[in-house]
């Protein structure tokens, strides 16, 4: 049986998860048909972009990945999210809540979180919600530059049920320059619902 989840590199930052916790991930992927395809970086720090986000299902199996693999990944999430049994959840699998009317002290927080951590991989969904966008928010290019990290590629891609590693970018001083080069790297993608 092929694995559903790839090891992580030496670099990447564990979860605390135990062999339980990581069988449980994996067979979530496995009951769905789901896996994991391609490599992590071995880099200590990294802003991790997932996209198409289209569907409340990404969550679940974007959680059963990290979980599967032990993956101690963060991310953030609207505070309205985080509420009783389902709020412990998302705290424990490694989700803050955030206010998204203060758009900017958001980027500081993280950026500044990432730059003194010794080890840390921020994930969030560029297009900011479920909904079919035309332009991707830019807080993720604006963390990693004031971070001083690359950005990683993950795509969801329905239609043969994988998670795909797919490129580590460096960023340039050219914002616009460089969401056009991701976006097109995300133009393979089939969401649940729409394509990136």
């Amino acid at each position: 049986m092929r694995p559903v989840v790839p090891e992580l590199p030496a670099h990447a930052p564990r979860s605390g998860g135990n062999a339980l916790s990581r069988a449980f991930g994996r067979a979530v992927l496995r009951l769905g048909g789901w896996r994991m395809v391609g490599n992590w970086p071995s880099v200590d720090k990294v802003v991790v972009i997932v996209a198409p986000h289209s569907s409340a299902w990404d969550a679940i199996w974007g959680i059963a990945a990290k979980v599967g693999m032990g993956l101690g990944i963060v991310f953030i999430g609207k505070k309205e999210a985080f509420w009783g049994p389902v709020g412990w959840l998302l705290k424990k699998f490694g989700g803050v809540p955030v206010d998204r009317s203060a758009p900017g002290g958001i980027v500081d927080q993280v950026a500044t979180q990432i730059r003194e951590a010794d080890r840390m991989w921020f994930v969030l969904a560029p297009e900011g919600t479920r909904r079919k966008v035309e332009n991707w928010k830019t807080g993720f290019w604006k963390i990693a530059r004031r971070a001083d990290v690359p950005v990683f590629c993950v795509g969801f891609n329905y239609p043969d049920k994988t998670i795909r590693l797919a490129e580590l970018v460096t960023l340039t001083d050219d914002m616009d320059a460089d969401l056009k080069r991701i976006r097109a790297l995300f133009s393979r993608y089939q969401g649940k619902h729409r394509n990136a």
